[in-house]
Formats: structure tokens, C-alpha cells, sequence
């Protein structure tokens, strides 16, 4: 039997050191080596702005391991939505957030102020931290840069998020003329919106709170980057239109009035080791439009809706969406999907969304009661769209609140959409895993014989422990689907079911 891959053995079976490169948000630690080998232990620490809300469910803090001083950090307060399924109406919960860079390993420390701890858990499951817990107190070591959730007694919005980053050395000089430079503290800019002449960077040093949105406007070679924040700006937090070779790295986006980082007809955009938190309606995450060459890596994204979403023509955004790879992200959507693909597209000139890599991933939640708008990934093409080879690896989801593992439907849905999809066609989906009990049944649904789902393979799905195969032992009148209650309808042709080992035998 074929077990799910944790991300540190995903890591490794797709190429190690490319792969932790981009979970880790950058090349490995460059400091001068202490006389006798490895670089010296580092941390730093920012201060909150007292103008940013403050959390205080938690105390955090964090040495160099194993004997270092500890420093008490500042608790940030990111903000979340449920949407009550009886009344359709949101609610906002505070949360907690702390973050600061390192290198070499350190002991984080966390205090639940507020008591009553009986049980702790450091999320992604995947990365097997089991916290030390001390009453109301739980320790945990790190020894390289991950993005966290610490949860106590299962609670979900009054959790804490712990993001970490490798210590920068090569900062850029705050009077470097190609650099438009936030340094510590509340920043604003007229009109609250920062736009990008080409061949600029924008740095955000850490403890920078910019009140922006940063917006990149048919321009090229300019970038985002730094270890500060973009909180709470009138719009989304980045706006990419019509641009070409950008950048967006390391940077932190909290409670933004839009989604967290929109591109546009853009081409060959990077975006790197960005986290962020959305609670606003239609809060999505990254969103991308009618674009091209698109790189979405290591990022952790909790939102108000979509954490990822990919599709074709939307508002004056028009044309194909091609090549675009999302991978070693953390994904927790409290509404909606962690991953949306194919919604909108254009019916009067047909648009084609295709050659989509998602991998090694971990989908910390799901939430949605709408069956229409369910699945921890969603292939729903409408408008006309044709969503075309699709690989999805590594891909670990936890148990969620509501929803489905994955959902593929080829659509007409009024609300959005003024035209049925084109339809759904070579998807290969390997080493999936769900463990849980909360999952409603996946569904798989052509539309009709013409508007159809076809050639969808799954190699080494494990549902609970259990790859599912159409080889695996089942009443002999059963369709594969039915071992896990799913369901395909008779609009999906070239669905297949396979063990690694039959898959590795078929391509001999």
C-alpha cells in the first residue's frame, strides 16, 4: 500500500533542494560561517506598530535553540468570517498572529492566556510537530522556516498563526534609487494606492505596515518585497495588470478590502512566500485572470473565500490563462475553496484554461455549504471555458469543516456564468490524501455528452488510510466510486482508478 507523503517526503521525491527553496522563501541562510562550521544562531524580532490591533489570547515567545534569551513577541490580529449556512450572513472573529526570522533552529514558546488547555496541535499535520505541552503552556522546535497554525482545545478562529522567515542579508539601502523603500512603522501613500513604475522593487523592511494597495500597471521587471506587512488598505493588497516579469516575495497581507493579490493579463509573474489573512466578503486570496506563466510558491493563505482561484475573462481582463503551477502552499479557506479553477470566462470568444501544475499542498480546512461551490479543489469551467491538462500531486487534506474532497463539474451557473463550459479533459491527479469524517461525496459531472468531463485519471488515492483503486477488493457491481461514496455521472468518460504500481506498469 502506497501512504500519503508527508511535505518533507513530498519535498524530497520532487527534488529536494528546488522544492524546499521555494517552501522556505528563498535560497538557503548566506552568513559568514562561524570559525569552525555552520553559521552562527539568529533571530529577529519586530516590533508592532501600536496603530496595528493587537490579539491577546496569547503570550509567544521564541530563543535560539537550545539556551538562548527569549524575546516576547508582538501578537498581531489577523480577522476571519464564517457565513452562517441558515441566514447567509458573516460573522468576524479575531485571531492571533506573530512572526519573525531565523536561522539555525529555535524553541518557540506559546501560553494560552486564557486556560483551560487540555490538548495542543501545530498545523500542517504534515510537518509532524508534536508540541510539549506545560498546562497552559506548549514548546515546540523549529529548525528551519515554516508557516504555522498552533491550535488549543480544537478552537478555530481563536488559534494562533506562527510565520517565520530566513534572516535576510541582502537588504537593499533604503536610498538605493531603484527602491521604493518602507522602513519601520505605519506607511500610507496618497489615495492609498502605490503604483509601480517598471524596474522598481518595493521593499517593506520587517516591522513596515504599509496601508496600500501596490499596484503594478502594464509595466515590467519591478517586484514586491521585503518582511513587512500591507494591513488593512481600502483595496486589495497587490494589483497586477497588464505586467510582465514580477515579482511578490515574503510579504505579509492582512484584512486587505479586496483579495489578497489580484493578476490581470499578466505574464511570467513569481509569487514567492506571500501570506495572507482575508475576512471582508469576497475576500479571496490570489486570484488569477487571463494570465500566463504564473508561479504561486510556498505561500500560506487563509481567507474569506477562494485561497487560489485561476480562470479565464472576467471585468476587462480577456484571454487564455496557460501554464500556471501552485505549489508548498498551506491552504485554509473559511469560505468557499482552497483551490477554484474555471468559473469565469468569456461566451462570446471562447477561452481556454490549460496546463495547470498544483503540488504539494496541504489543505488545512474548507468550509462552504453551498453544494454548488464545495470541493478542496474545484474544476468548474462555465462561460464557455475548456480547463485542459491539469496535474495535481502531493496534495494532503485534513479534515474539514464542510465540503468535499474534490469537485468537478462542467457548469451553468446563472448567477455567473451566461453560457455552459466547453467541458474537462485530461486531469491527472496522484498521491491525493484525505483523513477525516466530515467530507460530503465528492462529485464528478459532465454537463452533457457534448459539455463532457473525460480522461481523469487518479493514481495512489488514499482515502482514510485506503488506496482506492478499481482493482481493490468491492462488490463486483460497484463502481470504484462507490468504495468511498462518490459519484460520476454518465458524462465522464476515461476515469480511472490506480495503484502507483499499476500506473508505473501502464507506462512501460
Amino acid at each position: 500500500m502506497n501512504a500519503p507523503l508527508s511535505r518533507r517526503t513530498a519535498l524530497r521525491a520532487a527534488g529536494a533542494t528546488a522544492l524546499a527553496a521555494g517552501l522556505s522563501g528563498g535560497p538557503a541562510a548566506t552568513a559568514a560561517h562561524a570559525e569552525g562550521g555552520g553559521p552562527a544562531p539568529k533571530l529577529v524580532s519586530y516590533p508592532r506598530p501600536s496603530a496595528v490591533p493587537a490579539n491577546t489570547s496569547f503570550q509567544v515567545r521564541v530563543r535560539t535553540a537550545p539556551d538562548g534569551g527569549w524575546q516576547t513577541l508582538d501578537v498581531y490580529r489577523p480577522q476571519f468570517e464564517e457565513i452562517n449556512a441558515n441566514t447567509g450572513s458573516g460573522k468576524v472573529y479575531n485571531s492571533s498572529m506573530v512572526y519573525f526570522d531565523f536561522q539555525c533552529s529555535v524553541e518557540v514558546e506559546v501560553t494560552c492566556l486564557k486556560g483551560g488547555t487540555t490538548k495542543a496541535r501545530v498545523r500542517p499535520d504534515s510537518y509532524g510537530i508534536t508540541p510539549e505541552l506545560l498546562g497552559d503552556t506548549l514548546r515546540f522546535t523549529l529548525d528551519e522556516p515554516k508557516d504555522l497554525v498552533v491550535q488549543i482545545n480544537d478552537e478555530i478562529f481563536d488559534c494562533l498563526h506562527v510565520l517565520t522567515n530566513r534572516v535576510e542579508h541582502h537588504a537593499p539601502a533604503a536610498d538605493d534609487p531603484d527602491v521604493i523603500y518602507f522602513g519601520p512603522g505605519v506607511q500610507t501613500v496618497p489615495g492609498g494606492v502605490l503604483t509601480v513604475p517598471g524596474g522598481k522593487t518595493v521593499y517593506l523592511a520587517g516591522g513596515a505596515v504599509l496601508k496600500a494597495t501596490v499596484h503594478f500597471k502594464d509595466v515590467e521587471k519591478a517586484a514586491l518585497r521585503g518582511h513587512g506587512m500591507i494591513w488593512a488598505g481600502p483595496g486589495g493588497g497587490v494589483l497586477c495588470e497588464g505586467s510582465r516579469n514580477i515579482r511578490v516575495e515574503d510579504v505579509i497581507i492582512m484584512n486587505p478590502g479586496g483579495y489578497i493579490a489580484t493578476l490581470g493579463e499578466a505574464r511570467n509573474v513569481r509569487i514567492r512566500k506571500v501570506r495572507g489573512f482575508s475576512s471582508r466578503g469576497n475576500g479571496d486570496g490570489i486570484d488569477v485572470f487571463s494570465s500566463s506563466d504564473v508561479l504561486i510558491d510556498g505561500c500560506f493563505l487563509r481567507n474569506s473565500d477562494d485561497c487560489i482561484a485561476i480562470y479565464a475573462h472576467r471585468w476587462d481582463y480577456y484571454g487564455d490563462t496557460r501554464n500556471i503551477t501552485v505549489q508548498n502552499c498551506s491552504l485554509w479557506a473559511d469560505v468557499a475553496h482552497p483551490v477554484n479553477i474555471g468559473t469565469h470566462g468569456n461566451t462570446d470568444a471562447p477561452e481556454t484554461i490549460e496546463n495547470l501544475v498544483i503540488r504539494n499542498i496541504d489543505v488545512l480546512d474548507h468550509r462552504e455549504p453551498q453544494m454548488n461551490y464545495q470541493g478542496c479543489i474545484a474544476l468548474n469551467p462555465g462561460d464557455s471555458n475548456l480547463i485542459s491538462n491539469v496535474r495535481i500531486e502531493d496534495v494532503r487534506i485534513e479534515d474539514f469543516r464542510w465540503g468535499q474532497v474534490i469537485y468537478m463539474k462542467v457548469m451553468y451557473n446563472t448567477k455567473y456564468n451566461t453560457s455552459v463550459g466547453r467541458g474537462i479533459e485530461n486531469v491527472y491527479v496522484k498521491n491525493l490524501s484525505y483523513t477525516g469524517t466530515r467530507a460530503n461525496p465528492s462529485l464528478l459531472l459532465g454537463y452533457d455528452a457534448d459539455h463532457a468531463i473525460d480522461n481523469v485519471t487518479f493514481e495512489n488515492l488514499v482515502i482514510n488510510g485506503v488506496v482506492i483503486a478499481d482493482s481493490m477488493k468491492k462488490p463486483s457491481w460497484y463502481y470504484t466510486t462507490d468504495a468511498i461514496q462518490w459519484f460520476s455521472n454518465e458524462h465522464v468518460t476515461n476515469l480511472r482508478f490506480l495503484t502507483t504500481a499499476e500506473a508505473e506498469a501502464a507506462a512501460q
